[in-house]
């Protein structure tokens, strides 16, 4: 991995220049005639498009749910073991996010309140291929269904030798209402839009890639999305007691998903950077995705040695990682520290694929630095909250000329006269 010995000014611009990205135009118009094409023709358009790029005749896009049942059933005991266990402790996790609105009495005559609502209907888009992701659907279908989504609907590309088992014993597994086999930009145009078998819906989520990650930006106004997911990141903040073995070990776990993902160590010791280094290449020569980890390490990876720990929490707080580990002395008040991250993982033994699997956190995380803003999904990502207000007669009659006085000062005469209204002479 490359190394840099910098200052804060010099190792944040080098940075910049590691996240910097272009949107390429011709995708863009590719996937703008996808949806259009998907809009005016529906089904016909799915089909199409699924023998196009899946390579796959699709006669029913549903998957029957005993087809989902009959796969939990059969799954192998150690995997149905693990995604149950996975399911308690995202259920679990998730729970604690629940909102249940308010009503505030507290001024006479006035009630003001929230109104929490599930959204009625979410679309799951689970990428298919060469690679299953039953943690993807748990991760997303938990949290909607303990919102109280009313519908949840996921999309998973048709494959030539069916949906990996996998996939659909998870979509049962998390409560999944129906599966229907479409992918691509064109999945995401009928989960927006609606076709003669696929459900319009509220929301989509779910990750996938350049060209769904494009039509999801594009259909935005039309339905909510959950974000733009970028490429994996993972952000090591590690001192020279850190094992370097176990730090190379888990850059390679985030290396290993993409060509352009992200693997990052900040540290104060040259020893150990070296030593990280020198790991990395050792592991990625037994790694079975070694081609993709390779490029990522080699195009969109690196190692900073900083001055001292207030540096390495600056340039990291500036890269705002999707998964920050620290492997510090005391993570837990190290944690003080962190601004900007999707998740944090603290200590040796918080190893970031604890958090892509099993230990409940959610592994939908903000990519591209959006973590400076951006939050992990959550319960609070299916819901939707409306606003109440009552008066009585007496509690407007106080405030009646206020709220005039700052309809005039705006301007907005007929919002006066609206409040005023109430207080003929003569009523």
């Amino acid at each position: 991995m490359k190394i840099y010995q910098k200052n804060l000014t010099e190792m944040k611009q080098i940075v910049d220049d590691y996240t910097s990205a272009t949107v390429d135009p011709q995708i863009v118009a590719t996937v703008a005639e996808i949806i259009q094409t998907v809009r005016q023709e529906g089904d016909a358009a799915l089909r199409n498009y699924g023998a196009q790029f899946d390579k796959v005749d699709v006669k029913e896009f549903a998957v029957p749910q005993t087809k989902l049942e009959a796969a939990y059933q059969t799954l192998p005991s150690n995997l149905k073991d693990a995604l149950t266990t996975a399911k308690a402790n995202i259920t679990s996790f998730h729970q604690q996010e629940i909102e249940n609105g308010f009503a505030d009495l507290t001024t006479p005559g006035v009630v003001r309140g929230q109104k929490v609502t599930p959204l009625a209907r979410v679309g799951l888009y689970v990428p298919g291929g060469t690679a299953a992701y039953p943690s993807t659907i748990l991760m997303n279908a938990i949290p909607a269904k303990l919102a109280g989504v009313g519908k949840l609907v996921m999309v998973t590309p048709p494959q030539r030798e069916g949906i990996s088992q996998t996939v659909l014993a998870a979509a049962y597994l998390a409560g999944v209402d129906a599966v229907y086999q479409v992918g691509g930009a064109q999945a995401i145009a009928a989960l927006a839009y609606g076709t003669e078998s696929i459900p319009q819906v509220d929301k989509i989520v779910g990750p996938g890639n350049i060209f769904v990650a494009t039509a999801k930006q594009q259909v935005f106004g039309q339905v909510a999305i959950d974000m733009v997911a970028g490429p994996s990141e993972i952000g090591i903040i590690a001192d020279g007691n850190a094992n370097p073995d176990e730090v190379a070990a888990d850059l390679l776990s985030q290396a290993e998903h993409d060509r352009r993902a992200r693997a990052m160590l900040v540290t104060d010791s040259v020893e150990l950077a070296e030593a990280v280094s020198a790991a990395v290449d050792q592991q990625l020569k037994t790694l079975p995705r070694q081609e993709i980890a390779q490029e990522a390490i080699a195009n969109r990876s690196f190692i900073a040695v900083m001055a001292d720990q207030d540096e390495m929490f600056e340039l990291m707080n500036s890269i705002a990682p999707e998964h920050l580990e620290l492997q510090v002395q005391d993570p837990i008040t190290a944690m003080g520290k962190v601004q900007n991250a999707g998740s944090v993982f603290l200590g040796r033994y918080a190893s970031e694929p604890l958090g892509d699997y099993l230990a409940g956190p959610n592994h939908v995380l903000p990519t591209g630095g959006t973590a400076r803003f951006a939050s992990p999904l959550g319960v609070y990502d299916f819901v939707k909250r409306t606003q109440f207000l009552q008066y009585t007669e007496a509690a407007l009659a106080g405030v009646v000329q206020e709220v005039a006085d700052l309809a005039r000062a705006e301007g907005l005469e007929a919002h006066a006269r609206a409040v005023e209204a109430r207080f003929k002479e003569g009523d």
